[in-house]
């Protein structure tokens, strides 16, 4: 089986080209939606989360208040990082389990995107990696609308990642996802052909 990895800095418009994966019956590992289910109620990570950060994380209903958190680790490196030591390793070894069973259902590709690829070493699971980039004013406008938020919040969230320009180097294949969504599949299907994914 052949594992692609699929990464790229926020709002660079990854989910935009796992879809373009799917639309091609290629399945799509989400990290980020493994990473948010690692965090319901009574599972490890969430029992380790109120250990390391306590109740103040936590809403009445017992559930973790994630945008609570992610306000505390985004001001505060030591706490990201210690919080990424809880809930990566669980991420990971989920992602495998789940390659394993769709290489044993006789799939031949899977797609893991996963944002932070490269800072959680994830990228040797793959057999090759694509990075998805924008250019930076771009990048930036995307963010704002998406997330609707100021210019100084969005710089500091792009801050916050590894630079794409390291990303990219990194990466086996890129993809600039600046123009149209045609131009962006235009790249992509070059990539799998070359790859011997597409013929």
């Amino acid at each position: 089986m052949k594992v692609i990895g699929l990464t790229g800095g926020i709002a660079c418009g990854k989910s935009t080209v796992s879809d373009m994966f799917r639309n091609m019956d290629i399945n799509v590992i989400d990290a980020d939606k493994i990473s948010r289910s690692a965090l319901d109620m009574n599972t490890d990570a969430y029992n380790e989360v109120k250990i390391e950060f306590g109740q103040e994380v936590f809403l009445p209903s017992g559930h973790i208040n994630r945008k609570r958190l992610g306000d505390i680790i985004f001001n505060d490196p030591r706490k990201r990082k210690r919080l990424n030591e809880i809930v990566h390793p669980k991420v990971y070894n989920a992602i495998e389990r789940k390659i394993q069973s769709l290489e044993l259902d006789g799939h031949k590709f899977v797609v893991v995107d996963v944002p932070l690829l490269f800072e959680t070493k994830m990228q040797k699971i793959a057999n090759f990696t694509i990075c998805i980039t924008v250019n930076i004013d771009t990048q930036v406008e995307r963010l704002m609308a998406r997330d609707d938020i100021t210019l100084e919040l969005a710089a500091k969230k792009i801050a916050s990642q590894m630079p794409l320009k390291e990303k990219e180097s990194l990466s086996d294949e890129i993809i600039n996802n600046s123009k149209s969504v045609l131009e962006t599949k235009k790249q992509l299907v070059e990539i799998l052909k070359k790859r011997d994914i597409l013929l």
